[in-house]
């Protein structure tokens, strides 16, 4: 049996030899892997795996907006950015609109709240609007994954998310929205089933929650 990590880990970047388990635990579940030092090689690595004028979907992620990832795809005009396509439409007449757009990518980009060492993601949300791209509605799927998100198993991933990244996004959902989150729908994925659909970027480094 794992030991359970206390919480205060959850923060910390884990080993070489860690990301490498995962890496490899992902890899036989068919996912793509690459462990890139940090975000500054991340983001040349987002331009060379994204064609120009490819329909690009970021949903609400701080490993993104701290990077500079979100700017890059969302303000570069490289791409047909759907984010800043979707907050202009009217939520009111066009829901069913924003929902497709949304749903169906050329290319989802993003972030995981963990990724075990028996290769699986797993990915909370409150709305559940960035999900089914990152379920299999995206062509493709690009994760950027700090090095303090990986933990042994599932069951330590769950705590992770409860413990470490609620506490955290409810102060950023109450800043900006006025409203705390809350884990309404769970998403994990413990394997690939289309070859090259889904790529990892597994960073030495440690950021977003």
């Amino acid at each position: 049996m794992t030991t359970p990590l206390p919480a205060t880990t959850f923060a910390d970047a884990v080993s070489e030899r860690r990301l490498e388990r995962a890496a490899a635990a992902l890899t036989a579940h068919g996912f793509t892997v690459e462990i890139l030092d940090d975000t500054a090689a991340a983001r040349i690595r987002i331009e060379e795996l994204i064609p120009e004028g490819a329909s690009v979907f970021t949903g609400a992620s701080e490993t993104l907006r701290l990077s500079g990832i979100d700017d890059d795809i969302n303000s570069s005009g490289r791409y047909q950015a759907v984010k800043p396509r979707t907050l202009a439409m009217d939520r009111a007449t066009q829901s069913d609109d924003i929902r497709r757009l949304r749903a169906g990518p050329d290319v989802v980009v993003g972030s995981v709240h963990a990724v075990t060492e028996t290769g699986s993601l797993v990915i909370a949300s409150g709305s559940g609007s960035q999900l089914p791209a990152n379920a299999g509605g995206a062509a493709r799927a690009i994760w950027i994954v700090g090095a303090q998100k990986v933990v042994p198993d599932l069951e330590t991933a769950l705590r992770r998310v409860e413990e470490h990244c609620l506490p955290l996004e409810n102060v950023r959902s109450l800043e900006a929205y006025g409203w705390p989150s809350a884990i309404n729908r769970l998403l994990v994925l413990n394997a690939e089933y289309e070859p090259g659909r889904g790529t990892v970027l597994l960073l030495r480094e440690a950021i977003g929650f």
